[in-house]
């Protein structure tokens, strides 16, 4: 298997020391201050650039942009929140979490627009997801779900349950396919495409980026780092995974890791069998995620979950290269995909997800402090940051817009228990979830301690 680089995405495009955009080096005083280069930070200062060019607006990363998740990820372009539409409708009422949904709905179609507008070739393919029920657990689950959508109100042009035969003209892959559940709200994209190319447009737009540029502290009005201290009227922070690691919010997310294997490109001959032809973003309803596209270069690439918590959630860059996890993938590719046996995996990677208490996404800006902030996406981030971006542009420039009514603006998650408990949930999670998916391959029946763990995983 092949060594580990940041990402395949990245390879080739990673910018070296001498590449970088230069380093913070005395202290500065801006309109808004942004941490983090990733995509909420890049979306925000497109947004906020694009509304006022006369803004004053300084993005900081400590290393470059794209760096995190923003450049690892699976390339989903989807409408996926990580917390239930029922939790937001307990919390925010009924009609507050459907326009959440369709905001998500929009909103994979807006980062379309401006890859169009913006001539950004991010190897965009809006071919849905396809959710493949392996086994009766998984179709029992997945029926169960498509059910819920309805009473939410959505319907076929937004869920719809395919047969055996449609999922498999779709996508052809040898496991037991009982069925599959399809949603358009997705497109399959190259990530880190999309990060370096939004970071040459807003510098392009007179957004100073920083990058090589660690904040150390964040603060009402100020972000210090080792070159000089960045004071401004709002200081956002868009740190995700790595939220802990600044001081004073090492309990506010939990990082997660993910993990991804991609292949050579594969011949032509293999998607003339399987299909794949409008680039699907596919997944099954297992409950240890796993998730895949088809790249435009005709490679598979496969992530999924798996990776032990860090204790402390202290990022750990050897919790990026596991390679258990990653034979696990490749074992998983090979059980959908035979045909690819013989395919060099020629990339393995992985990186932190940031994963609130109650896993409920939330964007907001304290006008007391004029500190804002997003994230929480657990993985869903891809589109979701777009939205987070488009809201702190409204809510800085003081809109009332339907954006900023939304129901995650403003929500405040609770802080994770100290250790060892953080420790002993997370772990637990995985135990319960690994295990339920070997119960139900066993038996073919729903595991009842996956269900038993809904209230820790945004249920």
């Amino acid at each position: 298997m092949a060594d580990s680089v940041l990402s395949l995405w990245l390879d080739g495009r990673t910018p070296g020391p001498a590449d970088r955009r230069p380093a913070l080096d005395s202290d500065l005083a801006v309109d808004v201050a942004i941490v983090g280069a990733g995509f909420t930070g890049l979306w925000t200062a497109y947004y906020l650039a694009a509304a006022d060019p006369s803004l004053r607006i300084a993005i900081l990363e400590a290393e470059f942009a794209g760096f995190g998740a923003s450049g690892r990820n699976g390339g989903w372009c989807s409408a996926l929140f990580p917390a239930s539409t029922a939790r937001v409708a307990r919390e925010h009422g009924r009609d507050a979490a459907i326009a959440l949904r369709r905001a998500l709905f929009d909103t994979v179609d807006e980062v379309g627009r401006v890859a169009v507008a913006e001539e950004l070739d991010i190897d965009w393919a809006k071919g849905g997801t396809l959710t493949l029920a392996a086994g009766a657990a998984q179709e029992a689950r997945l029926r169960e779900e498509l059910e819920d959508e309805r009473q939410w109100g959505f319907s076929d042009s937004d869920y719809r349950w395919l047969s055996p035969d449609e999922a498999r003209a779709r996508v052809e892959v040898a496991t037991d396919v009982r069925g599959a559940l399809y949603t358009p709200h997705c497109a399959a994209i190259h990530p880190a495409k999309l990060a370096r190319g939004l970071a040459s447009l807003v510098v392009a737009r007179g957004v100073q980026l920083f990058e090589g540029t660690r904040v150390t502290r964040l603060e009402p009005g100020r972000a210090v780092t080792a070159g000089g201290t960045v004071t401004a009227d709002v200081v956002i922070r868009a740190t995700e995974g790595y939220t802990p690691s600044l001081p004073g919010y090492r309990r506010a997310v939990a990082p997660l890791y993910s993990l991804m294997i991609a292949t050579e490109p594969l011949p032509a001959w293999f998607f003339e069998r399987v299909g794949w032809g409008a680039r699907e973003t596919l997944t099954d309803g297992r409950h240890l995620i796993i998730y895949a596209q088809r790249t435009a270069d005709d490679r598979i690439a496969l992530g999924g979950r798996g990776a032990p918590y860090p204790y402390g959630s202290r990022l750990r860059p050897e919790a990026e290269h596991d390679q258990e996890v990653f034979s696990a993938l490749h074992r998983t590719l090979l059980e959908m995909f035979p045909g690819a046996s013989g395919a060099a995996v020629t990339h393995t990677w992985g990186g932190p997800l940031g994963v609130p208490r109650d896993w409920h996404a939330s964007v907001g800006l304290d006008r007391s402090t004029g500190v804002g902030w997003a994230g929480g996406y657990v993985g869903d981030g891809v589109a979701t940051t777009n939205l987070a971006g488009r809201t702190l542009a409204d809510l800085v420039l003081s809109r009332d817009t339907s954006l900023t009514r939304l129901p995650w603006v403003g929500h405040r998650s609770p802080l994770w228990e100290p250790e060892p408990f953080r420790w002993l949930g997370m772990s637990g999670g995985l135990w319960a979830m690994t295990s339920a998916d070997r119960v139900e391959a066993r038996t073919g029946a729903p595991a009842r301690r996956a269900s038993l763990m809904q209230g820790l995983l945004g249920g």
